[in-house]
Formats: C-alpha cells, sequence, structure tokens
C-alpha cells in the first residue's frame, strides 16, 4: 500500500507508561517493529519529539523563554533519534540521524536527497531538531519533512488506535472515525496534530493514518494494506 512514510514518534512514547526518559525495554519494541517494516520493504523516515525529556511550553513562565525552551526540546529530540538509531542498528538495520541545524559530529546535517539515499538503501533515516526553528512542534516538523521526502502518506503513531470524537482515555463515549477529511480535523479541533500540521498536509495532499504503535504487527500491517487506525485526507 505503501512504498515510503514519515513515521511520527512523540517523545513521551520512548519514555514508556511513565512517558518520562527512554525506556530501554519500549525502545527495543519500537525498533523490533521498524525493522521489520523495514526488511519488508518500506522506507521509513521518522521524527521523533522530545516531551520525555523536554518541552518548551512547559517552561515558559518558569523562567524559560519560548525561543531558548523551543530550542532545548529540539535538543532532546536529537536525544531520542540517537537512542532510536542504536536501537533499530541492533536489529540489523542500517540508521542515519540528520538534525535540522548543523551538529557534526554527533549527527548529519539534514540534506533531504541524502535522507532519501539512506532509505532508498534500506536504511532508516531520523529527521531530529524540528524545523530548527521555535514556535514549530514535531508535527509541523513531520508534515514538512514528509512532503519533502517525497512520502506516501505520514503516519502518526501513537497509544490509541485512531482519531476519536472525543479523547476516548477520559470519555468512554468517544467513537472513533475509521476515516475523516482535513477540513473535519480542522473544523472539529481534533487535537491528533496541531493546526499548522493539518494544513501542510492538506494543501500538500498528504494523508496521514494515525494508529496504535504499540500493538505489534501494526507497522507492516499498514505495508500490506491492512485497515488500521484512521484515515485523515483531502
Amino acid at each position: 500500500m505503501y512504498k515510503r512514510v514519515l513515521l511520527k514518534l512523540s517523545g513521551e512514547s520512548l519514555g514508556g507508561p511513565a512517558g518520562k526518559g527512554i525506556d530501554e525495554a519500549w525502545l527495543e519494541r519500537y525498533a523490533v517493529e521498524i525493522a521489520s517494516a523495514v526488511k519488508a520493504g518500506l522506507q521509513i523516515g521518522i521524527v521523533i519529539g522530545g516531551g520525555n525529556i523536554f518541552r518548551g511550553l512547559q517552561g515558559v513562565g518558569k523562567g524559560f523563554d519560548r525561543v531558548n525552551g523551543d530550542k532545548m526540546g529540539m535538543l532532546a529530540t536529537v536525544i531520542n533519534s540517537l537512542g532510536l538509531a542504536m536501537a533499530i542498528r541492533s536489529q540489523g538495520v542500517e540508521a542515519e540521524v540528520f538534525t535540522a541545524t548543523p551538529m557534526e559530529p554527533v549527527a548529519r546535517y539534514y540534506m533531504r536527497d541524502d535522507a532519501v539515499k539512506v532509505m532508498e538503501m534500506g536504511g532508516v533515516a531520523l529527521i531530529a531538531g524540528g524545523t530548527g526553528n521555535p514556535f514549530f512542534t514535531t508535527d509541523s516538523g513531520a508534515a514538512l519533512r514528509a512532503l519533502e521526502i517525497g512520502a506516501d502518506a505520514l503516519l502518526k503513531g501513537t497509544r490509541v488506535d485512531g482519531v476519536y470524537t472525543a479523547d476516548p482515555e477520559k470519555d468512554p463515549t468517544a467513537v472513533k472515525y475509521d476515516e475523516l477529511t482535513f477540513e473535519k480535523a480542522i473544523g472539529d479541533h481534533l487535537k491528533v496534530m496541531d493546526q499548522t500540521a493539518f494544513a501542510l498536509c492538506s494543501e500538500g495532499n498528504m494523508p496521514i493514518v494515525v494508529f496504535d504503535m504499540n500493538k505489534s504487527g501494526n507497522l507492516t500491517g499498514l505495508l500490506r494494506g491492512e485497515k488500521v487506525g484512521t484515515l485523515v485526507h483531502v
């Protein structure tokens, strides 16, 4: 169904049940899923958040200004990307970390053609540092990178199995969407991704699949064309 995708993971997902720091068991679990999909023929680029380490907005009003707080958040995404890259390599798949701002020798400076080449050669390109600018979330960064690398879809890996009318963890009456349009997602203020990310994907005709990354086999199931999660489209 898909040849090349951009996988967006939250930083909290790497923190395991606590959502803090890096949980080695969950890191390995994600690496196994990703490596399995790559070995099955899927080209994968990855953007990870940094909320398990530091989120820029959380420091506002506590001595941090937004610009420097966001810089700290960008660095947190680099730490997460380096950790996941090592875990993926341990599964026998090459992984390269790119950053939105120069950070050699920690990681390679992001150039679209270089990231695409890594994927075409059977490796995983982890693109860290958000957009390289404050005031943009990693959701917006993921939308931008998905468009740049020519992905067939942006896959938003979460801990729920799709998009609901309300938060299913708080509202037991919430109903799941099998698919919906960007117009409805934006109009109903569904909190799956931020409005900037939705707008970028809508204008670029980049479908988003929101799915449960914690369920084993979901990523390879998408590759086989199975109906997994919620599809958001034009």
